[in-house]
């Protein structure tokens, strides 16, 4: 799927990162804060039906999605079973995946289920017990502990800094398969923070994860330097099906019943490549808009469901977007009990869980060649 012709004038980079949010976004991020009464079935007034007011495209062909699918499930190494479920799904489809436009924001591109439930099984587990457990990937726990990885000793392993004799597995057990009462989080400040055992810090602590660039979300800002390396097998997959945009960063959000994110713009980047936002798990509500001194304001109300895809180019690159509720017991029933049999002590983690992967491109092509010198 290329980018919309319809590029914004102003390159993201160029943007004030603490430009005030227009009342008007203020006002709709505000109506649809915490709402929870919404079901499972239809529209609620107000929300956009995509079937109803979206324009279909064309896109992404079915065989792009199969073979993208294909790649990332066998590069986990698992078995036929898996491959022969997915083909068999691809073959059931049109031509096409389906994908919806708005006139109302020019650029935007939604795309309902776009990951099988494979795949949404196969990402969190990637994710959660892999990237989660490498201490190149920094989360918000960072900012204020020093964190004791699985398998690792404190004197091998703290906050990611390995001692020169600790001998520590490049492969990092998942904190999934630690000790639930472990205190893996020791306070930076005691006086500020109390220890942290895993159990606690993953229930309701933990709620994001960076991959690849490093964004500082205080700064608003990617470090300065190479970053750490993009996780090949996630980005493969992303730029199968976004071929047009080179997957270097990506923000992790984690949400629980309760949890928003406000109403903001991403700017921080040095490109107008799209960006690709992927659902797992609860549904949410995600308000977008536009809002210049050129025309009205006017802004979007969508319902996300567990594997849908936002993929944001053109105008809407530069939108205002946020996430006003995460709307509990509505976890897929094949997400439900993940990580699985073989984690008893996480049984239901994902339950009332929203996890949203955020993929941008920092820099063009020739800017990410030099931060690899």
């Amino acid at each position: 799927m290329g980018d919309s012709a319809d590029v914004p004038q102003v390159q993201p980079g160029e943007l004030a990162p603490h430009e005030p949010v227009p009342r008007v976004l203020k006002d709709a991020f505000k109506l649809w804060k915490g709402r929870v009464e919404l079901t499972t079935q239809g529209c609620a007034e107000g929300l956009t039906d995509l079937e109803a007011v979206g324009v279909k495209r064309n896109d992404i062909p079915a065989h792009s999605l199969w073979e993208a699918t294909q790649s990332f499930q066998a590069s986990l190494g698992l078995g036929r079973e898996n491959h022969i479920t997915l083909s068999k799904a691809s073959e059931s489809e049109s031509h096409a995946v389906d994908s919806y436009s708005l006139t109302s924001i020019p650029g935007l591109i939604v795309l309902p289920s776009l990951l099988p439930p494979a795949v949404q099984q196969s990402m969190l587990s990637r994710l959660f017990h892999r990237d989660l457990s490498n201490p190149d990937h920094k989360t918000n726990l960072h900012l204020h502990f020093d964190v004791q990885y699985p398998g690792a000793r404190p004197s091998e392993e703290v906050d990611g800094a390995a001692s020169k004799t600790s001998g520590a597995s490049k492969e990092q057990k998942s904190f999934f398969g630690d000790d639930p009462s472990r205190v893996a989080f020791l306070p930076k400040n005691p006086d500020e923070h109390k220890p942290l055992t895993t159990k606690a810090a993953l229930k309701k602590k933990l709620r994001w994860m960076t991959l690849g660039g490093q964004y500082d979300w205080t700064t608003k800002a990617y470090p300065n330097g190479p970053p750490p390396p993009f996780p090949d097998d996630i980005a493969s997959f992303i730029h199968k099906i976004f071929p047009t945009m080179e997957p270097q960063a990506a923000i992790i959000n984690v949400y629980s019943p309760g949890d928003t994110l406000s109403i903001h713009r991403d700017v921080s980047e040095k490109v107008d490549k799209g960006l690709v936002s992927i659902s797992i798990g609860c549904d949410a509500i995600f308000i977008i808009g536009l809002a210049n001194n050129d025309a009205p304001p006017v802004y979007e109300v969508l319902r996300l469901r567990s594997g849908d895809a936002v993929y944001m180019t053109g105008q809407s690159r530069l939108a205002w977007h946020g996430v006003p509720s995460i709307i509990p017991g509505t976890c897929p029933d094949y997400l439900e009990d993940w990580p699985g049999k073989e984690f008893p002590e996480w049984r239901g983690w994902m339950k009332d869980k929203r996890i949203n992967l955020n993929v941008r491109q920092m820099f063009d092509g020739g800017r990410a060649k030099e931060a690899e010198l």
